[in-house]
């Protein structure tokens, strides 16, 4: 009888471990990226934001409610044979300072400085995880 408290804390213990990967995994996506000039940027218009930025892609843009947010980006992976192990291991946090246009081939565009932080440039584009912080 003394069993089945163990096995239950055990199952509890289990269950908010992997909520807790979950959360620190993020979403899954690709990411791009583009290079200067970075201004003027659908956000803050000609005002310098640095090159630790993004272009969030309509399925975050939010109608500008993305603009200011920050996100760790992390590569997961290559998205083409090109590049077969493109990611450096790193992550990178930045900004969202404008919208990626339409047609964007992935869900955040970084600037040419925070991509090559986290991946290879001449992937081009690449499996990610992103949260927000």
């Amino acid at each position: 009888m003394t069993t089945m408290p163990k096995v239950t804390s055990f199952v509890m213990a289990a269950v908010v471990g992997l909520a807790m990967v979950s959360l620190v995994a993020g979403i899954s996506g690709t990411a791009t990226f583009y290079t200067p000039p970075y201004t003027p940027s659908a956000c803050f218009g000609f005002q310098e934001q640095g090159t630790m930025i993004a272009a969030a892609s309509d399925v975050f843009w939010n109608g500008g409610a993305a603009c200011g947010k920050r996100y760790v980006v992390t590569c997961t992976g290559a998205t083409n044979q090109g590049v077969p192990r493109p990611c450096t291991g790193r992550s990178v946090t930045v900004k969202i300072v404008d919208h990626c246009p339409s047609g964007c081939q992935g869900t955040i565009d970084l600037s040419q400085e925070a991509f090559a932080i986290i991946a290879n440039p001449d992937a081009g584009k690449i499996k990610i995880d992103y949260r927000q912080v």
